[in-house]
Formats: C-alpha cells, structure tokens, sequence
C-alpha cells in the first residue's frame, strides 16, 4: 500500500509538472495572426501625408469586414480556450454576482416603484407596490424584450400625476432609442412606438407629451454615420411622431450636437440647454403658463456648465461654474435671468460642488479627495446639518420630489458593496434600507489613499485595494485602471469584477488623473486638448509609483480603461511597452486624426481638439494617436482590445484598425487579440451574462500573460 502510494504521488507530481510545462509552453505560444490587407489610402494635414491602411475596416456594412470580425473573433476564442482557469474564473464571478440587488424606491401616482434583479437575470426588473401596500406586483420585465437580454431598458419617465409612462430601449447596445408609451394603471401600450430617438430622455409636459431629443437619421450606416444636429421635439399624446412639433435646433445657421428639454417640477418652465461639445452649454427658459411665450436666453455662450437645479415660483437656483471653477450655487429671477443678476446662494469652495433636491431641502454633493461629503441647506441659504455618512467612499442620491417625506442614497467604495440608506430630512437619521448579501467580506480588504508626484510636479491622489496581508514584494498581479477626461471623476465604487480580481491576490489601483472633474474645472482643463499628455503622464507616474513602492512590477502590470480610458492605455502602451506586462484597451478612442468623422465624435472636440484645428494641434493629436504610433519591431505587451459591433458612441472601426497595426508590427511573441461582442454596445444595457463572459477572459488572459499557472483556492 505505501508502495501505491509512492506511486500515486510521483505519478501526480509527474502529471503536474507536465500539466505546468504544457501550460508555459501554451503561454510562450507565438500566435499566428491572419493577414490584414491594406489599402492605399492617404489623407494630407497642412501639407503632411499620413496613410490610413485599414481604412477599408471603418466600413460596418461590408462582407470584407464582417468576415474579418469573424476571423479575429475565432482567433481570440481559440487562444482564451487554452487557458485551464478560464472557467474557474467565469464561476468564481458568476458566483459571487448572485445576489439580490433593489434599487431605491421613488414614488409616481399611487404606487411606489423599484428595481429588482434576483441575481443573475440579464436586465433590472421594476416592481411597484400600491398605496398603503406592501404587496409586490411586477410591472416591467425588459428579460422578456428579447430571449438573450440584448434589447434593454434606457429609461423611465412618468407623467406629472403618474398616471402614464414613457420608457425607452436599446437594441443590441446601441444609443439610438425607440419609445414606447403605456398606461401605468392598466400597463397596456397606448400608441405606436416612436423610433429613432438618441441621447435623449423624455420629460413631461404635465400628463398631455413629453418633450425628448434626436437627430435626423444618419445617411449611410446608423452606427457610424456622422450625427451633429441635435433637435427638441415635443410628442403630444395620441398623435403620430411624424406630427411631433420641432422646438428647438435644425437651423442652419447654428448647429448644436447635444440639446436636452427638461420641464420644471412645478411644470412652470421648460429648460434648454444647447451645447456644442460635451462641455460647456447655452441656458434658455420658456415659461410654460404663458401661451406663446418665447424662450428667454440665460447664457447665450458655451464658457461655463450651468443648469437650473429648481425653482420657487420665477425664483430660479442655478448650479454654475461660471466665475467658479469647482461650481457655486446662485438664484436669480426668471424674468432678468442673465449672469449680471446672478446673487450667491452658495458660494464656491475648495471643493468641486454637485447639488441635488429633494423633501422640499438642498443637497450640497463635495468631492474632498474623490471622497464624498453632504450638506444639507433649506430654500434660504441656511445650513441645516453636515449629513453623517456611513464611512469613506462614494454617496449618490438624497435626490427626489418635493412632498417626499423620505429620501434614499447608496454608500459604496472599492472593498464595500452598495448599501442603500433611508434618510429622514426633517430628523437627520439614517438607517439602512437594503444591505445586499455578498459572499464578499470587506474586513479581510483594506483601501487606502496615496499621493504620488507626477512628472511636471503635480500631486496626484490614487486609491489603492488588496487583501489584507499582501506582502509588497514586487510580485501581485496588478490592475491599474484610469479614464481622465471629460470632466469625469473616479471616486471609490465596489465591483464584483474587482472583488473577484482582489479574490485572487490582485491589487487594484485607481489614480484621479488630470483631465477628470475631481478637482473642477481647472483639474479638468489640465488635460485636455494640448494638454492631454498630461494624463498620460499622470497614468504613466502612478505605474512608476505602484513598481517603486513594491506593490508590483512590470512582469504583474496590467493597465486597463475604457473609451476616454482605452485611448489612455493606447497612448500608455504604445509611449512606454516596457512599463507594463498587459494592455486592455477597451471601446477606446484611438484614431485621434479621424474620431470627430463618427457618430457625435465631432462633441469631443472640447477635451481632444481636432486635426483640422491647425497644424500645431493635427501635430499634437498625431503625435499620441495610439493608431499613428505602433511602430514595427517594438516589444508591445501582451494586449487584449475589447469592443461591441453594435457600439456606435465610439465605433469599433477604432479598435479593429488599432489590432490591425500591432498584429502587422509586433516583435515578440506577446499576443495580440481583439474581442468583438456581437449585439453589444458601448457597456450600458449589456447583458449580465455576456458582461460575466467578457471579464472571465479579461482576467485569464491578463494572468496567464502574467505567467500565473493556476488560481488561488479563493474561487474553488
């Protein structure tokens, strides 16, 4: 018996170290890539000739690039397949995603209405509850839109006495909308669904229409096709769309990319706010009591981000940057609306301010250092208390009509899962309302905030996560994520993608660069247009800082953003390979000579500048295009390109021709993968099942990239 014993254990260590060998040769593998052809395109900037290869893959019609996505798609498959925990990892997140999630109630006619998602249902539910009830009744199941969850459910508006819904959905991820129109009580459909609505929500003109926003459809292909006049239409009930009155945009002679029409509570006003780009907007008010009243212009330029937060009959409170890089709250009359009338109502601060309203009181919303903090203030400027927060992180909410008698708000950060609150205004108490079941313990993570200098001397923050008991040795898996751009600010969330990532013995590390809204306007400003290496910079300077530190090395790097974000892993990946081990470039913005030709690419212009600016910015722009820089004969890491065919926010022609050119130019044996989700999107509305999917073979192509053999036992 011990002798079979013997036996056993050499055979098994045996088995081992071949299963080990065959998994170190599969990781030293040099993929194979088919053959991209090329065409002679060629595009002259200010006298500069600069060829466009793929140009011929920006074509989402063609068999040619149908087939190519085929192809590329079989490739990546084929290689994730090799990977022995692929599946491990897809249980270990499916796993912990199931649980319960409902969302905060809000309250529309005589029913009080939530989200709920069992766990693992591909789209949210919402439920209701009559008045006085605690009886739950389903209302509207987007699962049952289509068999695989890729239509999905946009948004919800009411009317005034909520007695009808308008609800928009999304079809394969794209950002185009249809509307459809029920009556709340019955839950049957009232009309012929209106089409082709984009960046849009639907605001009620008491219970008669809404109004909601669009573009012309697109000559040529939906989904790529340049879209840039933005028009206000309103749809009165029980008429054809085709009737719906034009209200604003379409002229000529002023184009706006993006216009929102938003009626007040009190259904005094409709709001206006033309914008040119994704920053700065125009103001205008219509007063609705009046028939035939014109729009009055509060801001007629684009210098500043200002919205009108409430009213209190022509009392107008607007929450401006104006004069105000980190945003001030002001009043003004609606009948002398403009900047010169405007009075403090509360005043700029160190911190970036965000506002909300709701149980007839003012929110103030502060960033300190990405950490929230919220005070309360009644209708004449008064503080009323510095609410109690349950710890450091993230609050959203504190948000709702004016007779609501309770308020809801949800804390998270990155080791605690979202937990909803109710919260009593008039007493100032919280308690929690649903604190979802996790199979994850906070108390064996921790999370801490640093400060690291970046290369011009700027100090950044960076909020840093990992199991307790990490030993900082130079050797964890680590996931550097960023975005920095677009006036967006990362503050600390929790993530069952990042949990199971922590699971397994990775860090996960989240710098606020420049370029992001954490520290207002200026901080925002500081990274765009020929400033925008700044970001780079900044990104580039935490990896410099985590490998310093011990928390990592460059063997264990891997860097990881989206859209904005996946230009800068573009731009990091293709600046320094050598600094990290993977890229995951994903739904990124990487052809910066040509991303302002698609869709509403043209409302970037603000953060990015175009090439067609001058010949210092087509310069600039060149000078990062991730496209424009992969360069033959350089080391570029392992890299995994992620994108949905149907994304139409950044088109996938970025992505298909950034593969392309590192396929065509790579050195070493690091792979080179790209990963096209059919019937996905830019990442809203995607599917759970298709989002636990994409994540099982993020995270197994970035460790085995890493070299890691196996999982720990964590996700057994």
């Amino acid at each position: 018996m011990k002798r079979l014993i013997a036996t056993l254990i050499i055979l098994t260590t045996v088995s081992s170290c071949k299963n080990e060998q065959e998994l170190k040769k599969n990781q030293n593998q040099i993929v194979k890539y088919p053959i991209t052809k090329t065409v002679d395109t060629v595009d002259t900037y200010f006298g500069t000739q600069v060829k466009d290869p793929y140009r011929w893959l920006e074509d989402d019609r063609s068999p040619q690039t149908e087939a190519w996505v085929k192809t590329q798609n079989k490739l990546t498959n084929q290689y994730l397949e090799k990977i022995p925990y692929r599946n491990q990892l897809k249980e270990a997140l499916t796993s912990l995603w199931n649980y319960e999630k409902i969302g905060a109630p809000f309250k529309e006619g005589k029913y009080t209405y939530f989200s709920k998602n069992d766990g693992l249902q591909n789209q949210n539910v919402i439920y209701r509850t009559p008045e006085g009830s605690d009886s739950e009744e389903l209302f509207l199941d987007p699962n049952t839109f289509s068999k695989d969850g890729t239509i999905s459910l946009g948004g919800l508006s009411f009317s005034k006495d909520g007695s009808m819904l308008a609800y928009s959905i999304s079809e394969g991820g794209s950002d185009w909308r249809k509307v459809i129109v029920l009556n709340a009580e019955t839950k049957e459909i009232t009309e012929d669904t209106l089409v082709d609505i984009k960046f849009s929500g639907m605001s009620w003109k008491g219970n008669e229409g809404f109004y909601y926003s669009s573009y012309d459809k697109p000559k040529g292909s939906e989904l790529s096709a340049k879209t840039d006049q933005h028009k206000v239409y309103y749809h009165k009930l029980g008429t054809p769309q085709s009737t719906d009155i034009l209200i604003y945009g379409g002229t000529a002679e002023e184009k706006h990319r993006y216009i929102y029409g938003t009626v007040t509570e009190d259904d005094r006003y409709l709001i206006l706010s033309p914008r040119t780009s994704t920053s700065g907007n125009k103001l205008y008010i219509k007063d609705l009591t009046k028939p035939n009243s014109k729009f009055i212009p509060v801001l007629e330029h684009t210098d500043s981000d200002t919205y009108v937060l409430d009213n209190i009959g022509s009392k107008l409170f607007l929450v401006t940057n104006l004069n105000a890089p980190n945003k001030r709250i002001v009043t003004v009359d609606a009948a002398n609306p403009t900047p010169e009338h405007w009075v403090d109502f509360i005043p700029e601060t160190e911190n970036v301010l965000n506002a909300s309203t709701g149980s007839n009181a003012i929110f103030t919303h502060y960033m300190v250092d990405a950490i929230s903090q919220v005070k309360q203030y009644d209708y004449n400027g008064k503080l009323i208390r510095e609410i109690e927060l349950p710890g450091i992180g993230t609050v959203s909410g504190f948000s709702g009509k004016k007779e609501d008698p309770t308020l809801y708000f949800s804390f998270s950060n990155y080791i605690t899962p979202a937990t909803s609150f109710a919260f009593n205004p008039k007493a100032g108490t919280s308690e929690v309302y649903v604190k979802p079941d996790v199979k994850f313990n906070p108390d064996n993570y921790e999370s801490q905030q640093v400060f690291y200098t970046s290369k011009d001397g700027t100090k950044i923050p960076m909020i840093i996560s990992y199991k307790k008991g990490t030993v900082l040795n130079g050797n964890n898996p680590t996931m550097l994520y960023g975005y920095g751009g677009f006036n967006i600010s990362l503050t600390p969330a929790f993530s069952i993608v990042n949990a199971v990532w922590m699971e397994q013995g990775g860090i996960y590390a989240v710098p606020n660069l420049r370029g992001g809204g954490e520290y207002g306007k200026v901080w925002h400003d500081a990274g765009t247009k020929m400033q925008k290496q700044n970001v780079f910079d900044d990104f580039i300077a935490a990896a410099e800082y985590l490998i310093a530190e011990g928390y990592t090395s460059s063997k264990y790097l891997a860097i990881r953003g989206g859209s904005n974000g996946g230009l800068l892993v573009g731009a990091t990946m293709t600046q320094r390979p050598e600094l990290m081990q993977v890229a995951l470039p994903a739904v990124g913005v990487l052809d910066m000579l040509r991303y302002h030709t698609f869709t509403a690419g043209a409302g970037w212009a603000y953060d990015y500048g175009t090439a067609e600016d001058s010949k210092a910015m087509f310069e600039y722009l060149k000078g990062y295009s991730p496209i424009h820089n992969v360069k033959s004969g350089v080391n570029y890491p392992a890299t995994l390109i992620t994108t949905g065919d149907h994304d139409d926010r950044v088109v996938p022609a970025h992505s298909f021709k950034f593969a392309a050119e590192l396929q065509s130019k790579q050195k070493n044996g690091h792979p080179t993968l790209i990963r096209i989700e059919t019937d996905a999107g830019h990442g809203a509305g995607t599917p759970v099942s298709k989002v636990i999917d994409l994540y099982a073979d993020v995270f197994a192509f970035t460790l085995y990239n890493m070299g890691i053999n196996k999982l720990k036992d964590d996700t057994k």
